[in-house]
């Protein structure tokens, strides 16, 4: 657990949290506890696909995958209990000492949402299912929003819900999420193409070996390109209603497109 946990990475879904928290007014230390669990949610995820069974990748943030350190029964136990632990640490004591229980049940029911089957591991069986196949742009799309998109979406959501943002904020914010999480995995498909490994610190080209769908396959690069920055532009327009207390979302959007690693 800590192996993969401590491994480095971008930290993005955890600062969505956070971000999306204080353009609303919301305070970041009392939401730490629940950012902290959102990471190893995302560090789960990357466990179990790293594993032969789904994706068989050798490398992650710059390190040999936990099951070429570990073994496959250790790895997958250890994302079953980054999990677990998660769900734990969205509900602590100190959570609650700040946060009224009806927030913190309705964000961690958000993010159970976007893990499941209406979320990303509906989005992972369509894609494994998917691959070696044709496959159709509505298809395509659906594997990236559940597949990625909404887990980022739930983040944003979860930060806003925390922080007691307003119906037109959170519907704001929401349009946002749903953007940028679909934009986030079209630049993935991007750069397993184009990316340099030493940056990415994983395996490039494997999407092309697995004959997977994506954005590029069907589209070309130049088109995945557009697609993405203009559903970044489309984000950031969502924040409109917002003061400057949500630039670091927006400055978060324009990294995601703008991103080599």
């Amino acid at each position: 657990m800590r192996y993969s946990v401590l491994a480095g990475g971008k930290r993005l879904r955890p600062i969505l949290v956070v971000a999306a928290a204080e353009a609303v007014g919301g305070d970041r230390r009392s939401i730490l506890p629940f950012a902290v669990a959102v990471e190893f949610v995302h560090t789960y995820t990357l466990i179990h696909d790293d594993l032969p069974a789904l994706d068989n990748d050798d490398l992650r943030r710059g390190k040999l995958t936990n099951h070429k350190i570990f073994g496959e029964s250790v790895a997958i136990l250890a994302g079953d209990a980054l999990l677990t632990r998660a769900f734990y640490l969205m509900t602590h004591g100190a959570l609650m000492d700040s946060i009224p229980a009806g927030q913190l049940l309705r964000a961690a029911h958000e993010m159970s949402d976007a893990l499941g089957t209406a979320g990303m591991i509906g989005g992972q069986v369509v894609d494994l299912e998917s691959e070696g196949k044709p496959i159709d742009p509505e298809t395509l799309e659906y594997i990236h929003i559940y597949k990625t998109g909404f887990l980022i979406r739930a983040c944003i959501r979860c930060g806003a819900i925390l922080s007691q943002a307003d119906p037109v904020q959170f519907a704001a914010l929401s349009r946002f999420g749903a953007h940028i999480g679909l934009a986030f995995q079209i630049v993935d498909d991007i750069l397993d193409i184009v990316g340099d490994q030493g940056k990415l610190g994983k395996d490039i080209g494997s999407d092309i070996d697995k004959e997977k769908a994506t954005y590029p396959a069907l589209y070309g690069l130049e088109e995945s390109r557009r697609k993405s920055e203009q559903l970044i532009e489309e984000g950031i327009a969502s924040l409109e209603i917002f003061d400057q207390r949500a630039d670091p979302l927006r400055e978060i959007a324009r990294f995601f497109v703008q991103r080599t690693y």
